[in-house]
């Protein structure tokens, strides 16, 4: 839908959202005057960062009954969402400005030029294509509706629109938000979501970069587990299994203070018998244990495992006993690592929390409680795992939002 006369809307936060949502709208609304305010000097930092570098757009999933099974909070909002606007939607809509991705293996989906530039320079060009203002350093203090516009005070100035999109993706500290109050939204908590364990063990740190393809994790007295690949660090315990781990626990993480007990079972679904029954055929075998392995475990790992079982690294296989077989089984399926503390990917920050989606029309991006105030993105309280689902709820709340609700009207 293309409109012809003048409004202006403002676009508070410079990230992906912003910017996909800022393009959108100049795109749809020709004659609209759209300006972009980013708090700080930088535009589009979590981009730069994401997938190391590289930006993970998306995911492959094109069914969205299994796409919104990645998300911890907001499932049952996004049917609606993505059923506007999905995964093969931002794929087209980068194939139309010449940029293509390409899928790994466990279906994440990067630029082929593996470069978070690409995407970024994408954004900076639309936006100058299409006369979008981008104003930096400029942290929005007020928001206030005065009868059919805005007041939007900034550090340095007074501005008026006719709309506002709010993108200014998750904060740990509540007052980012304070802003919002004056329109009737609280952001009462927000805690993080997706981040990595501390384990303050010498003998498990000192196997930093040591990873296996699919281990099982499980938080003590709770249903929460997963598997995954598992990454040990000089700090405890990450890789992919450990960070989608810490967002479906985010909230009980948070009320444990991040301080609680994990067991590690490193065959991902073999359980102790079965283990058992591996370790009983190389004790038929004359030569040293630490000259064997099982379950195709790195050599270093399944050194640990003798140590972590009281086992001499000298004895011989057919020297061992019941009680030492049974020890080593469990701590290969049952391994209890005490949690002290989080470590935070700094600008990969994912928050769990943040404006309430009962406050939202899902179908617009509206606020239901001030009109023509919309939101999209993180600001929302929507948090997906890893692998590009962050961002996809980014570009469907953003394309929704650019709409400006005039579907409805």
């Amino acid at each position: 839908m293309k409109q012809t006369s003048l409004k202006t809307v403002v676009v508070i936060g410079g990230g992906a959202s912003g910017f996909f949502s800022a393009i959108n709208i100049a795109m749809r609304f020709n004659n609209y005057k759209v300006i972009i305010l980013e708090k700080t000097s930088k535009l589009l930092s979590k981009v730069k960062i994401s997938g190391g570098g590289r930006c993970n757009v998306t995911h492959q999933i094109n069914n969205n009954k299994n796409l919104i099974t990645h998300y911890p909070r907001g499932q049952k909002e996004l049917q609606s969402v993505f059923s506007q606007f999905t995964t093969t939607d931002i794929i087209e809509w980068f194939k139309n400005r010449n940029i293509s991705l390409h899928t790994e293996s466990d279906g994440r989906m990067f630029p082929t030029t593996n470069s978070s530039d690409t995407i970024i320079n994408c954004f900076l060009q639309e936006a100058d294509k299409l006369q979008i203002k981008i104003m930096t350093n400029e942290a929005v203090l007020a928001l206030n509706k005065k009868q059919t516009q805005f007041e939007i005070i900034t550090t340095t100035q007074h501005l008026k629109a006719d709309y506002v999109i709010c993108s200014i993706g998750g904060h740990s500290k509540l007052n980012h938000y304070e802003f919002l109050n004056h329109c009737g939204h609280k952001v009462k908590e927000t805690y993080p979501s997706l981040f990595s364990f501390n384990i303050n063990y010498k003998k498990i740190n000192e196997l930093m970069g040591l990873s296996v393809l699919n281990a099982k994790i499980a938080i003590q007295n709770s249903k929460l587990n997963l598997h995954g690949p598992l990454l040990i660090t000089h700090w405890g315990l990450s890789g992919p299994v450990i960070l989608k781990l810490s967002a479906w626990a985010a909230l009980e993480l948070n009320k444990l203070q991040y301080h609680t007990n994990i067991i590690v079972n490193w065959t991902g679904d073999k359980n102790e018998n079965d283990v058992l029954e591996n370790l009983e055929i190389i004790k038929n075998n004359n030569s040293l244990l630490s000259n064997q392995t099982i379950c195709n475990f790195p050599n270093r790992l399944w050194l640990y495992f003798i140590d972590r079982a009281n086992i001499s690294l000298q004895i011989k296989c057919n020297e061992l006993s019941k009680k030492s077989i049974i020890h080593l089984a469990q701590i290969i399926t049952k391994d209890t690592y005490e949690v002290h503390g989080k470590t935070t990917y700094k600008e990969e920050f994912v928050t769990a929390g943040g404006v309430n989606l009962k406050e939202i029309n899902m179908k617009t991006m509206e606020s239901k409680l001030t009109p023509n105030l919309f939101f999209c993105g993180e600001v929302l309280n929507i948090d997906g795992v890893t692998g590009g689902f962050n961002f996809q709820n980014a570009w469907s709340t953003s394309w929704i939002a650019s709409k400006l609700g005039w579907d409805e009207k």
